[in-house]
């Protein structure tokens, strides 16, 4: 029997070892560069940041100590700005940028731009980073120098366990206030809101004075010019143009009351909510019962946009709920420091209201958002509907 012994040739390739690796990946790599470049740019920011402080503390007591305060602090900002790029391409960290200081035009002035750069929450937060980054920035480097020397079989993790210190603190110091950032979308968005609203408000008061007490007034200087004519000719014709001028004049002071009281009632100011808020229940075709139970009257700003904001739901109301009865509550809350102003307007009606549908819900809910208030619409189909709004509480003094 002849055994056949297979004999494997080695080729060339065969013959080559395994390839080296690094011991080190990419993101290791990179997590040392940025401990190895903590202390020289550390070194820079704090010899700066302390500079800028004694200097512009010491000159506070002159003309220049806060520009130069100002100034300082906005070159801080950009040393910020440094450092959120390095942390983003050595560390990886997205950080969005905060959102910048406004020009001395947008400011209102060189002054209130002054003290916006003074009081600057980013260029302060990063004093601090600047100030606790050199002793790290020590510690970093001798660590990651010795690790590469001496220690480098465990330095990848030596070095993530330092750069996620780093990374908590470029998140929490170099980051936006995401607080602060959306209440500044915010209030741009409500000055938007309130300033189309004004500007539309006094359009809607052009059209009705042109439309309405205006053309009324042209008509009753044509009829009382005829009758004068008239006067001597036909003086029955002349005394009925006289007593129909009469009623033009009657009419025309009534819109003229409409739309006084629709820019801001004399009952309000002279009575306030309670009162005014009944003569508009007073006109709402379906009976509204009305209570107001408040310990004094708010702020003026306060309760004219209260009144029209029941106002205008009783409107809505009258013209679309297909209510029997209605009710208005007002009152105030104590869960804050000042308390908050609610109200809820509510009916027996077909319900289905909907803020983006439509019956100007969706304006009223942007009115109040602009002052900071809530708007909120319970209506489901057929159960009548349920309007709640809140706006801040602000006394008269």
């Amino acid at each position: 029997m002849t055994a056949r012994i297979q004999v494997s040739h080695q080729g060339p390739d065969n013959d080559r070892p395994p390839r080296v690796r690094p011991a080190l990946g990419a993101v290791a790599w990179k997590e040392t560069v940025h401990l190895l470049s903590n202390l020289p740019l550390a070194l820079v920011g704090f010899v700066y940041t302390v500079t800028m402080v004694a200097t512009a503390g010491g000159l506070s007591v002159t003309a220049i100590g806060l520009p130069l305060l100002a100034g300082g602090l906005l070159l801080s900002r950009q040393l910020g700005r440094l450092e959120r790029a390095r942390a983003r391409t050595l560390l990886g960290v997205r950080v969005e940028e905060p959102t910048p200081l406004p020009g001395p035009r947008r400011a209102g002035g060189f002054f209130p731009w002054l003290w916006a750069g003074v009081k600057d929450p980013v260029a302060w937060r990063t004093v601090l980073y600047e100030l606790v980054r050199l002793p790290w920035g020590v510690l970093t480097f001798a660590v990651a120098l010795v690790g590469l020397l001496v220690l480098w079989p465990v330095l990848p993790y030596v070095v993530r366990w330092l750069s996620n210190v780093d990374r908590l603190m470029v998140r929490g110091l170099l980051s936006p206030s995401d607080e602060l950032e959306r209440r500044i979308a915010e209030l741009e968005s409500d000055r938007g809101v309130v300033v189309d609203t004004a500007a539309a408000d006094l359009r809607r008061i052009e059209r009705d004075l042109h439309d309405g007490a205006q053309a009324r007034l042209v008509a009753l200087a044509m009829g009382l010019g005829l009758a004068k004519e008239k006067l001597l000719e036909d003086p029955e014709g002349a005394a009925a143009m006289v007593d129909e001028a009469h009623g033009e004049v009657k009419l025309a002071l009534q819109e003229l009351r409409d739309l006084a009281r629709g820019i801001h009632p004399a009952v309000l100011t002279d009575r306030g909510l309670d009162a005014a808020l009944s003569s508009v229940a007073s006109r709402c075709v379906v009976p509204v019962k009305v209570a107001v139970d408040l310990p004094e009257r708010p702020a003026a700003a306060i309760e004219g946009i209260a009144y029209f904001t029941v106002s205008e739901l009783l409107q809505n109301v009258s013209k679309h709920a297909g209510a029997r009865s209605a009710s208005v509550e007002v009152w105030r809350t104590s869960g804050t420091a000042s308390g908050r102003l609610l109200i809820r307007v509510s009916d027996d009606g077909r319900g289905g209201a909907d803020e983006v549908g439509g019956s100007g819900l969706a304006g009223l809910a942007e009115r109040l958002r602009a002052v900071d208030g809530v708007f909120v619409v319970d209506s489901p189909e057929g159960e009548g509907t349920v309007v709640t709004a809140e706006l801040p509480w602000r006394g008269r003094g």
